[in-house]
């Protein structure tokens, strides 16, 4: 159950947190897999609690939640709201697409949008924001570190080099869209 909450900055880049409410997002397993390699001890357990290492077996076991308890009470609360709320599918009847390409999933979402100017002047808001930031960036750094990085720069950071140098696709994610595409009877990307 990821969750994303994005704050508007001004000029400066949206202050963004995207995160899986797990250790590790489902796709990083999923890439492993498509590269034949294992993923780290704690990402995953089995049926019987036992670390789960290989991601060709996720089927067979679940994502560890980010901070313990806390995290799985995070993932809960957002599957419910997601869920429960606007009458889609909660734990065991959701359809795992992952697992059933053919099938339409189930999944429900829940859009939050908080309009600014209801608590306030939104030029304050914003201006509140950036102070922040700043105060954070301005922040006394640890030895070694150089930055302080703020959730969502280096999204920004990427989604500026990807519009100009295009986006790298692996052979293994080419192979799988191109099988797809065969199936689907579409003509295949030759990249």
């Amino acid at each position: 159950n990821p969750i994303a909450i994005a704050v508007p900055a001004g000029d400066q880049p949206i202050v963004l947190l995207d995160i899986a409410t797990t250790v590790a997002a489902y796709g990083k397993v999923k890439l492993a897999a498509q590269k034949g390699e294992m993923i780290p001890e704690g990402w995953m357990i089995d049926k019987k609690g036992s670390p789960l290492i290989d991601p060709a077996r996720a089927s067979e076991g679940s994502l560890l939640p980010i901070g313990g308890h806390k995290g799985y009470g995070l993932a809960l609360m957002i599957s419910l709201l997601a869920g429960s709320l606007n009458n889609a599918a909660v734990g065991k009847e959701t359809i795992d697409f992952n697992m059933h390409h053919d099938l339409i999933t189930n999944t429900g979402q829940a859009i939050i949008a908080v309009d600014p100017s209801a608590f306030g002047d939104p030029k304050e808001f914003i201006m509140r924001v950036k102070k922040v930031v700043k105060d954070i960036k301005n922040s006394s750094r640890l030895p070694g570190v150089q930055d302080i990085h703020i959730p969502g720069e280096g999204a920004d950071q990427l989604a500026k080099e990807r519009r100009q140098n295009g986006i790298p696709i692996s052979q293994e994610l080419l192979d799988a869209l191109n099988n797809c595409a065969r199936e689907c009877g579409v003509v295949p990307l030759y990249l």
